[in-house]
Order: C-alpha cells, then sequence, then structure tokens
C-alpha cells in the first residue's frame, strides 16, 4: 500500500482539497491481487488503489470510454510476420499505466484508507489523472500512450488501432498494446532499444525481455518455430472442476454426437456458462476446441444435463492434450490464404449451417471460426457460398493488416472451397431462381474475386482443413487435419 500511494503520489496523480459545494464525490477501495510467472510461480504481491467507477454519473464525471485492445488475430498475425522475417520479440509492461491519462473532466473521489488525512471528511482527492477504477480511465490511457508512439514517428494501423508501425531508413519497428502490456519487434535491434529507452524517460517501464508469456499465452521458441500454448491455463481449469485425474478422450466430441433441447435443465446454470466462458478464451491457442465450444455456447441461456456432459467431454479432451497448441514457422514469406466450409443444415434444432473457416499468413494459421448462420440455406452451395462471403471478410481484414505491416502484395489470397457450385457463383455474374434470394453482401465475396483480390481454389473434400469447424469427426481423420493445421501437441511421442 506504501508503494502505491508513494507512485501516486509521484505521478502528481490529486491534491487534496476541501469538497466543493455541490461536487459529488467517487468513492475508493484497496484491492489485492497476486501475480504469477508463466510456470506457476509467484511473481509478487500487489496492492493497488481503486475508484468505485459504478458511483459516476454519465455527463458529469465521464463522458466517452471507449479504449481498444489488441485483438488475438492480430497478436498472431504480428507473431507470424516476425518469425516470417526472424524478428526478435520483446515484451514490456507499465507499471500503473492508467495513472498517466490526463483526465478531462472535473473528478473528486474519496481519501483512500490510509491516508494520513482520510479521518477528515471533508477532505477528498481532486483527481488530475486517470486512475484504475473510473469508466474513462482505459480511454484516456490509450490516449496517451498512441500520442507518445505518434510523436515518435509510428502510424496508427487502420486495421487495428492497438497496432503502430513506423518504418525509415533505419529499418521497420512495430509496436502492439493491450492495455499496460506491449510488445515490440522490428529488423533493428538498436532502434528497438532506444524505443525501450524513449518510452522509459516517459512511463514506468518493466522490461521483461524476451516474448514468453503474454495474456495467459506460453511462447517457447525452439529450431521448429515460435510455439503458442496455454498449458498452464488447463492444468488449472481441469483442477478447478476436479478433471484433473479425469480419463482422457481423442477427440473433443462423439463423431455421431447430436444435440437438442431435450433433457434435464441444469440446477446451476452460472457453473455451465462459466465454464464455457473459460472454454473460449482457451480457443485463442485452440483451434482443435473451436467448434466443440462453439457447439455448447448455443446452450448458454438453458442448458441440459446432456449439454453439461458435452463440456465435460471437451474436458477430458484437454485432460488427454494439456500441452497442445499452434506453431509458427519461418516459411520465408507473408502471403496469405484461406479454407472455408459449411456444414449444410446440421443444426439439428433448426436446421441452419454451420460456417468454419482458417486464414493462414506467411503459412501459419492466424484466425478462426466456427459459427451458426443466421439464416437457413437452401442448399448446401448457399450454405458453402455464405461461408466463403464471411471468409472474404476476413481476408480482406488480413489484406488490410498486412498493409498496414508493410508487405502489401498485388498476388490475390486464395481461398479453397470444396464445393464447385458455390465457387460457380462466385466467379459468375448470375441470378436465377435458386440464388436470387441470397443477400446483396454475401455477393460481396463475388466482387472481390471479379476484381482478382481473391482467387478461389478447389479442394477435395478430404484435404479441406476448415472441416474441423464444422463437424465433430473420426480421430483419425481429425488427427491427420489439425497436423496440417500447424495444431500439435510437443508431448506427444514422435
Amino acid at each position: 500500500m506504501e508503494e502505491e500511494l508513494k507512485a501516486l503520489d509521484e505521478n502528481k496523480t490529486w491534491s487534496v482539497v476541501q469538497l466543493p459545494k455541490g461536487k459529488k464525490v467517487v468513492g475508493s477501495r484497496w484491492i489485492y491481487k497476486t501475480k504469477f510467472n508463466s510456470d506457476g510461480s509467484i511473481e509478487r504481491h500487489k496492492a493497488r488503489l481503486v475508484a468505485r467507477g459504478f458511483t459516476q454519473t454519465f455527463g458529469v464525471d465521464y463522458k466517452e470510454t471507449f479504449a481498444p485492445v489488441a485483438k488475438m488475430s492480430t497478436v498472431r498475425v504480428l507473431l507470424s510476420v516476425a518469425v516470417n522475417h526472424e524478428w526478435p520479440l520483446y515484451q514490456l509492461d507499465v507499471k500503473n499505466a492508467f495513472l498517466h491519462g490526463d483526465l478531462e473532466e472535473e473528478v473528486y473521489m474519496q481519501l483512500p484508507p490510509g491516508h494520513p488525512q482520510a479521518q477528515n471528511s471533508s477532505m477528498v482527492c481532486k483527481l488530475h489523472k486517470s486512475i484504475y477504477g473510473l469508466k474513462q480511465s482505459p480511454r484516456a490511457w490509450y490516449a496517451k500512450l498512441s500520442s507518445v508512439l505518434e510523436k515518435f514517428g509510428f502510424k496508427r494501423s487502420h486495421a487495428d488501432s492497438s497496432l503502430f508501425v513506423r518504418t525509415g531508413s533505419v529499418g521497420k519497428l512495430v509496436v502492439l498494446i493491450y492495455v499496460d502490456d506491449i510488445i515490440i519487434t522490428g529488423d533493428n535491434i538498436d532502434e528497438i532499444n532506444t524505443l525501450k529507452h524513449s518510452l522509459h524517460q516517459k512511463f514506468a517501464i518493466k522490461d521483461l525481455g524476451v516474448l514468453k508469456y503474454f495474456l495467459g499465452i506460453e511462447m517457447a521458441t525452439s529450431p521448429k518455430g515460435l510455439f503458442l500454448s496455454q498449458r498452464k491455463y488447463v492444468i488449472d481449469l481441469l483442477q478447478e472442476v476436479k478433471m484433473i485425474d479425469c480419463k482422457p478422450a481423442r477427440t473433443p466430441l462423439d463423431s455421431k454426437l447430436k444435440l437438442d433441447l431435450e433433457g434435464e435443465p441444469l440446477s446451476n446454470i452460472s457453473y455451465y456458462q462459466r465454464m464455457v466462458g473459460k472454454l473460449i478464451y482457451l480457443t485463442i491457442t485452440r483451434p482443435d476446441i473451436t467448434y466443440a465450444v462453439s457447439l455448447v455456447s448455443q446452450f448458454m441461456h438453458a442448458p441440459t444435463e446432456a449439454h453439461l456432459n458435452v463440456v465435460k467431454r471437451i474436458l477430458r479432451y484437454l485432460k488427454g492434450s494439456i500441452g497442445r497448441g499452434i506453431i509458427m514457422k519461418n516459411n520465408g514469406h507473408t502471403q496469405i490464404m484461406a479454407y472455408t466450409d459449411a456444414d449444410w443444415a446440421g443444426n439439428a434444432i433448426d436446421r441452419k449451417s454451420t460456417t468454419g473457416y482458417c486464414t493462414f499468413v506467411g503459412g501459419n494459421i492466424v484466425t478462426w471460426k466456427s459459427k451458426k448462420q443466421n439464416v437457413i440455406a437452401r442448399s448446401s452451395a448457399e450454405a458453402e457460398y455464405r461461408a466463403m462471403a464471411s471468409t472474404a471478410c476476413e481476408l480482406i481484414w488480413l489484406k488490410s493488416l498486412i498493409s498496414d505491416l508493410g508487405f502489401l502484395s498485388n498476388k490475390p489470397m486464395s481461398l479453397f472451397c470444396d464445393n464447385q457450385a458455390a465457387m460457380h457463383i462466385a466467379s459468375n455474374p448470375v441470378f436465377h431462381e435458386r440464388t436470387k434470394h441470397i443477400e446483396v453482401d454475401c455477393h460481396y465475396v463475388r466482387e472481390q474475386v471479379q476484381s482478382k483480390v481473391i482467387q478461389t481454389t478447389f479442394t477435395r473434400s478430404h484435404d479441406q482443413l476448415a472441416d474441423v469447424f464444422t463437424k465433430s469427426l473420426a480421430s483419425t481423420q481429425f488427427q491427420r487435419l489439425l497436423s496440417k493445421l500447424g495444431s500439435l501437441n510437443p508431448f506427444d511421442p514422435a
């Protein structure tokens, strides 16, 4: 607590004043947290003073609150680009980041417990800087950091506002920010060190060295490439649900599984929702469970015992694949491609289809999705075409991101599909009885194909990598496709 109060005082976060007549006071409190290393050992214990932001009133003591954070897709794209160009990856942590943000509003806060004048009820803190807990603090911090980076010559990415790039005669530097966690990479180590020093002069920076642990993602470099996993997260999850000693399963789902709304309702819905929420976060490095998690997510409002059993099946699969993750290899390029698929009318409840896709940058998987389509497709071709449209949007975003990083290519992006009819619709501007009802926005993919931004390529169903995102597969096919996706378990026997 003393260390935190000292930091607040040195930062000139507030001044102690008499509360002006008619002004509202925001409460304050201390919270305590233990921070862990990637191996589970305790890094440090921390006390943090926070404002009770829930007592703020819109238009009185706050206005705008939105602040961007890096998309996990952007993190994976940046890692793939760095690996393909053999760039070093470093991580910084900004101490008391929110305290650096400048407040535009007039805000008064209750003196914190432990402050020498805390017993005087008429005295309050007039805040000059943002503080943890205020609704506008994340926005104020982002504005401060981004303005500093822009003064250093960085340009903000149009594809992701948390990505900043500087290109010049001395090389390329890239900065990615996620609140107070910063990734730095580039092709000039001297420029990286200069940037670290410059940031240290502006903020209290902790240099964490080579990137190893970011937002719960463990990263390990080997001759094969950069391996991303959430091994500790899986172990903690299995221990939490008391399944650390359960019998492992070979796949996340039974290949013949069909879920419906029937069954005994769960008495504790929040437990189911919490478990599924944790599984959703795990899909950051686990494309292998994405379809299964998407499936159980569809029953969050009214889960049954049958649905919970499927969640437990996923956990049993995790028990047998604790160390599985994705590998980023140096393939010597930054080309973009994707696989797209759809399971026509696969949902037994409403007969809607499932869209599945995965995209690659530099030969490494960077984004993937499994999602039930919004409308009922009247044919397999329509279902596949709708999936192609969703994938096309993802490809265009990736193209924009790669362009912002300075690697724009005029070569068409390859989109692999296993449905000839859908490819025909995408390549030919024809409207007939079987396609005229498809919404105009779905024809976005046709526009991109005709302008040669995207090139559709046929692939056999046997080689359709997006299959793992649209249906439950038998073990042999499942494992074969995972290896092609770059999803592997280093602890598996060779």
